[in-house]
């Protein structure tokens, strides 16, 4: 890419050196001609209109191939940025490839988490209700065998800790899925920003 500005600055020099060239060859015609005209000798005024054309020509030519140079010159460079702009966007493509590749793979475990758990908490759900099926049963039993009584405390104390517990791993679980689901919001949300900024673009 350094040689492109340096190649650049030597055209632009060639450019400025043909032209003065071209007005030198100018200039040089119409002194000639006006000395010519000035000293009065009808053959200095034949050698020097002929001399001028000559001059005016090889001027006209000069500037023509330097307009046609700079045109190639203009039409190279659009090329090249054109090439660039291409890689660029072949680039930029390639990013949100693996953008949108890395956004679902999130998403797809965000929702195999958010199973698992949904899963863990019905379980939880059943073991509660299991729990406390046994504990009326032990307390119905309670009422019926009154000698049993200590055990049947015991064992109901027991019942209603582990009760307790499977509610409070219940409402731990519930704020789980509740985030998890506010995170695959969040993610969906913004996978489908980058969607709709990669249409735009």
């Amino acid at each position: 890419m350094a040689s492109a500005p340096a190649s650049r600055v030597t055209r632009r020099r060639q450019r400025s050196t043909r032209l003065t060239v071209a007005v030198s060859l100018l200039v040089i015609a119409a002194l000639a001609v006006i000395g010519a005209v000035v000293s009065g000798s009808w053959l200095l005024v034949c050698l020097a209109a002929p001399l001028g054309v000559l001059l005016g020509a090889a001027a006209t030519k000069i500037t023509h191939s330097e307009l046609l140079q700079s045109r190639r010159d203009a039409a190279r460079d659009r090329a090249e940025q054109a090439q660039a702009y291409r890689r660029l966007t072949e680039e930029r493509t390639t990013e949100h490839a693996a953008y949108v590749e890395q956004m679902q793979s999130r998403i797809t475990e965000r929702e195999e988490t958010l199973f698992a758990l949904q899963e863990e908490l019905g379980a939880t759900q059943k073991r509660a209700a299991d729990v406390t099926r046994k504990m009326n049963a032990e307390a119905r039993r309670g009422d019926v065998a009154e000698h049993e009584r200590d055990r049947v405390v015991a064992r109901l104390d027991d019942a209603e800790s582990r009760a307790a517990d499977a509610i409070v791993r219940m409402v731990e679980l519930e704020q789980e899925v509740i985030v998890l689901r506010a995170e695959l919001e969040t993610v969906t949300a913004a996978w489908r920003e980058a969607e709709l900024v990669r249409k735009r673009a």
